[in-house]
């Protein structure tokens, strides 16, 4: 769709939604996002208030949950204080803007990673985000599974978290292009050494990264990119997904996203009500290993088979031994 129909079908929705003429104007690319559109713009609401406002383009093709359920978990954190930008509209019709979207308020800062990164060593931010970050972890960890979207599918329906998560890489690594020895490796090391069940099984991000943080001048600002979120998960799966190498840029020092140690996130994890557990952390970081291994060539194999062509999907294959190292660094028995 061109830039001018985006902005007409935007327009007319905002329309519907506030009852007056809206017009869009200033409509540009958000840095954000490799596989969903996010658009910044001007809108003027019902209250004559020229608004800033980004909306999220959801492809069908990479649709995790329904763009309803990813409204209501993102109100649902706002509302236990995760900083997460406020949702104004939603629509799972197509015909607006070419696919289902949302429409949320525009929160100012840097979520490309090496920028993020830079300002946060200019300005010698790293443990403060860590800490504002383990705060809007542990916060987001405390929210009641029964308050959970109904949209949202639980993991393993209330089984074991690990187990059930475990089950479904299996599932993923048998549909593998070509035989990986390493991931085969990795996925009989997490059998042998499940970790027993969380004392209280919470609502989990899955996605919290660097790349998925708003920051700024102050800090952290807002998470991000929702569309995975479930309840009835294992709380150490968030945070070993923030500490995977991968999401370091390159700061492969600082464990918590290439930007602070370990432990800042935790003494305010804990502060807030989190219980950081060092052995189910341990397994969830070798788990997230080899999830993001299974993840960057089934990216690849998507644009081979021309379900989602993008050379950002394509370029995703070449990353897959980068976490085969990364797995079998984790699971030496020296270290």
């Amino acid at each position: 769709m061109t830039s001018s129909g985006l902005a007409d079908g935007l327009a007319a929705f905002l329309a519907g939604e506030w009852g007056h003429p809206v017009e869009v104007a200033g409509l540009t690319a958000s840095t954000t996002g490799a596989r969903r559109a996010n658009l910044a713009f001007d809108a003027r609401d019902p209250d004559g208030r020229l608004r800033r406002l980004v909306a999220t383009i959801v492809p069908t093709a990479v649709q995790l949950n329904p763009v309803a359920a990813e409204v209501s978990v993102r109100s649902l954190a706002l509302a236990h204080g995760v900083p997460v930008p406020a949702v104004v509209a939603w629509s799972d019709d197509p015909s607006w803007v070419g696919g289902p979207f949302f429409v949320s308020e525009f929160v100012d800062g840097e979520t490309v990673p090496r920028r993020v990164l830079r300002l946060i060593d200019a300005g010698g931010l790293g443990e403060q985000v860590a800490r504002q970050l383990g705060l809007a972890v542990a916060r987001l960890h405390s929210v009641p599974a029964s308050l959970a979207p109904a949209e949202l599918p639980e993991t393993g329906q209330g089984g074991p978290p690990a187990a059930t998560a475990l089950a479904a890489l299996a599932a993923a690594a048998a549909g593998l292009l070509e035989p990986r020895p390493a991931l085969t490796y990795g996925l009989r090391w997490l059998e042998d050494r499940l970790p027993p069940p969380p004392p209280t099984a919470c609502l989990v991000h899955t996605d919290i990264r660097t790349g998925n943080l708003i920051v700024g001048d102050d800090g952290l600002r807002a998470v991000l990119d929702w569309e995975g979120a479930r309840p009835g998960g294992d709380p150490m799966e968030d945070v070993a997904w923030l500490a995977t190498r991968m999401w370091r840029f390159g700061h492969d020092a600082l464990e918590i996203g290439g930007f602070s140690p370990l432990e800042p996130f935790v003494a305010a994890y804990e502060a807030a009500g989190g219980c950081f557990d060092a052995a189910r952390y341990r397994w969830w970081k070798v788990f997230s290993a080899l999830k993001w291994a299974l993840g960057l060539a089934a990216q690849a194999a998507a644009h081979i088979d021309g379900s989602f062509p993008s050379i950002v999907m394509a370029a995703s294959g070449r990353r897959v031994p980068e976490m085969e190292w990364d797995l079998l660094m984790l699971t030496d028995p020296r270290r």
